[in-house]
């Protein structure tokens, strides 16, 4: 009597094991032993091998982040040197700024670490599904991470030289100081960053849009030329021609491209979950990373399209946003069945936050101003994409300890 096929359980990705052998043994990071005469403890030895591998890894990124942070140190000094000779009146802030050199040569930093460290980063085990992607994709994603890591560490350089003029007001910067600070900031600059860009993940790129927002946002505010921008609207901040428009508009921009490079990271983590079952609708994997990209290029022509340039253009793309946002909050319980009950509880509470806000800001109420109004629904939507990508992440946790599935760290 021929014997009846073993039963499948629903989402798995792999045939199922025979009679004579028991099925691969699986980590969080993927496949590391089969079963069979060794039995648990060889599974537990591949566990550790595994593990131990990770730990080298880690080992490597920090190796070569100290060995860079030595190099950039060493033409850090070289610069601060050239910056000294050649500047004549160097200071923190005021003169010929300090800060501004010191952003420089640490964004410049920046993109060299960040370009190297991405590159080198695809051929760890955990991110071995980015050498899946198609080249371009994998291009475009290196060009946004590049772009936010310069962009960010211009933004922290140029901000703490403004912070420390602050309190040390018209103190001159002697040469030797000038090398001292310009080698030690492009060294932790090269560090951080490098360090930074080989552990890149969807958490990763949460924290580093909240930072990169927050400090580009600030920065624009301090530096703008106007103190009483803040009478008009928050877009008031890109209309100036000078540094803080810049910055605005940049962070913009640069935040914009990050979202949509979100949406690679987001639909792997969501191909997964969908496979392996704990993701109910199929169509979530394909609808959510697209609206991503769209809120993503809508968020990049809001910077791109200062109300000064276009009024119709600078509107639609913000309202463009805030309809991607909406859409995500009201359609996520059907896209997205089988994320944690309390993320749809998180959403529903961003969603009636957002109904407020428009409810207070209507003539008829008028307790919000236009400015309240916009930073209100800008920190609501930075703050919702938080709370998702920490909960997909969590999320995924109990799926990866499950037969057939790989690594989306």
């Amino acid at each position: 009597m021929p014997r009846p096929p073993c039963a499948r359980t629903p989402g798995s990705l792999r045939a199922p094991p025979s009679a004579h052998r028991e099925p691969d043994v699986f980590h969080p990071r993927g496949v590391i032993a089969r079963g069979g005469s060794g039995g648990q403890t060889g599974a537990m030895a591949s566990i550790d091998a595994v593990e131990s591998n990770q730990s080298g890894t880690t080992r490597r990124a920090e190796s070569e982040a100290i060995y860079l942070a030595f190099g950039a140190g060493a033409l850090g000094a070289i610069y601060g040197l050239i910056v000294a000779l050649t500047a004549a009146d160097l200071q923190f802030a005021d003169g010929d700024p300090f800060a501004v050199w010191a952003a420089a040569g640490a964004g410049v930093t920046a993109a060299g670490a960040s370009i190297a460290g991405y590159w080198r980063a695809r051929s760890d085990p955990d991110q071995a599904w980015r050498r899946t992607l198609p080249s371009w994709k994998f291009t475009v994603n290196t060009i946004s991470v590049v772009i936010v890591h310069t962009a960010l560490a211009f933004l922290a350089t140029f901000a703490m030289y403004r912070l420390l003029a602050l309190g040390f007001i018209g103190l001159p910067i002697i040469t030797f100081w000038a090398v001292v600070l310009m080698a030690v900031t492009l060294g932790m600059t090269a560090y951080i960053v490098y360090l930074s860009v080989s552990r890149m993940t969807t958490q990763r790129m949460s924290s580093l849009l909240m930072a990169f927002v927050v400090i580009g946002t600030l920065t624009a505010m301090i530096t703008t030329s106007d103190p009483e921008w803040w009478q008009v609207h928050f877009s008031q901040l890109g209309t100036f021609d000078d540094l803080s428009s810049w910055v605005f508009n940049g962070t913009l921009i640069a935040g914009g491209l990050l979202v949509t490079t979100f949406a690679v990271y987001i639909a792997n983590d969501l191909e997964v979950l969908t496979a392996e079952g704990v993701l109910t609708n199929p169509r979530g994997k394909q609808v959510v990373p697209a609206l991503f990209v769209v809120m993503g290029i809508m968020l990049s022509c809001v910077g791109i399209f200062p109300v000064d340039v276009s009024l119709a253009l600078h509107n639609t793309s913000a309202s463009g946003m805030a309809v991607m946002f909406l859409v995500l909050l009201i359609a996520g319980p059907k896209l997205l069945r089988g994320m944690p009950r309390t993320y749809f509880v998180a959403s529903a509470a961003f969603l009636a936050a957002t109904v407020l806000s428009v409810i207070l800001f209507i003539p008829a109420v008028g307790y919000f101003s236009l400015t309240a109004f916009e930073i209100i629904v800008f920190a609501l939507i930075f703050g919702w994409i938080a709370v998702f990508i920490r909960f997909l992440g969590v999320t995924g946790q109990p799926a990866l300890s499950r037969p057939g599935v790989t690594s989306r760290s």
